[in-house]
């Protein structure tokens, strides 16, 4: 029969060639991972995985790692993919890192319980954090006013409106008080990497970071995403300017003229610019934005077409709809009801 130090010892360390001598571990640190519905599959294994590698590279368990679910059973990932859960998610949890997995949906993905047990960890002065829109979690418990927080790009405008008192930020990863977040995706990794060299050092962080074939570990303040000149493939000031003054008004009734003026050309030079480097009008390029804002904001919020009509800088929801099916091929009320 073997021992629980044996068993414990199978379950968390993998056999591997590659060593890192850490000193004798008293307490291994114990990571509770729970998932909500649809959760992103990427986020969970690229913040668990660096964790295995961790003990495979010390042969020891310097982690202990516990998925839980709202009850215990399969929870679906956002791909499809079934993950069997440990357990249910308990009012008897003790840990030192609560981590709550989101996806995509996650307004509807929220349990009342959820939110107290990362209440009731952080109170505890445990450490608790979101991976991608693990954030709605946090904010449900009432822990992120006047803290740094971050989550996926695509789900801020959506978060936002959720929570109009609360601000994230679009960074890789936040740690501010007690509270990790992250912007899911591969982010979830160059946070764990933090984690790992904030207890055991910055030798095995590197070593980690190999054997998971990473190029580089990214700061917490980096963007999430790249520069609105690496997006738009160019880097003429002019235009630049232009687009970054459309980005910040997407919800005003923009004129094009003013538009021009921040940018320091005439209308017509604008429209040049716009169709040498982008090939669409000025016109076009603001009505892709504003419907991509809107796209966002139905798939994130439970606002009336109405509602993101106005939001997006739309006279009307008729003219929103008309423009909205002709990009997406779906009316904007049917696609807000495609998750139901």
């Amino acid at each position: 029969m073997q021992t629980p130090e044996v068993e414990t010892d199978r379950k968390f360390v993998a056999r591997g060639v590659a060593h890192v001598v850490i000193a004798d571990v008293q307490n291994p640190l114990s990571v509770t991972f729970v998932l909500m519905p649809k959760f992103t599959l990427l986020a969970f294994t690229s913040a668990i995985e660096p964790l295995r590698v961790a003990n495979q590279l010390a042969g020891k368990v310097l982690f202990e790692w516990s998925v839980l679910s709202a009850d215990g059973g399969p929870v679906t990932s956002s791909c499809g993919l079934p993950v069997v859960p440990d357990g249910k998610l308990t009012g008897q949890l003790d840990c030192d890192y609560l981590l709550v997995c989101g996806g995509v949906e996650p307004e509807q993905g929220l349990w009342p319980a959820l939110s107290g047990a990362v209440r009731n960890q952080w109170r505890r002065g445990r450490i608790v954090g979101g991976l991608c829109t693990g954030a709605y979690a946090l904010a449900r418990a009432g822990i992120l006013q006047g803290r740094r927080f971050t989550l996926h790009w695509e789900n801020i405008l959506g978060f936002r409106e959720n929570f109009p008192d609360l601000e994230p930020q679009r960074r890789v990863f936040c740690v501010d008080d007690r509270i990790l977040s992250c912007a899911g995706g591969v982010a979830a990794a160059d946070l764990m990497l933090r984690l790992i060299e904030e207890h055991y050092g910055p030798g095995l962080g590197q070593e980690v970071m190999r054997m998971c074939l990473m190029s580089r570990r990214r700061m917490g303040e980096e963007d999430q995403m790249a520069s609105l000149a690496g997006r738009l493939g160019t880097r003429n000031e002019r235009l630049l300017q232009a687009a970054a003054h459309m980005e910040n008004h997407i919800e005003d009734d923009l004129d094009l003229e003013d538009c021009a003026t921040q940018a320091g050309v005439t209308l017509r030079q604008l429209q040049r610019l716009f169709m040498s480097h982008l090939g669409v009008t000025p016109r076009q390029y603001l009505n892709d934005l504003r419907l991509e804002h809107g796209r966002a904001l139905l798939a994130e919020t439970n606002m009336t077409v109405l509602e993101v009509a106005i939001a997006c800088g739309y006279l009307s929801s008729a003219q929103f709809a008309k423009s909205f099916r002709r990009k997406y091929g779906v009316t904007p009320r049917r696609f807000s009801h495609f998750g139901g």
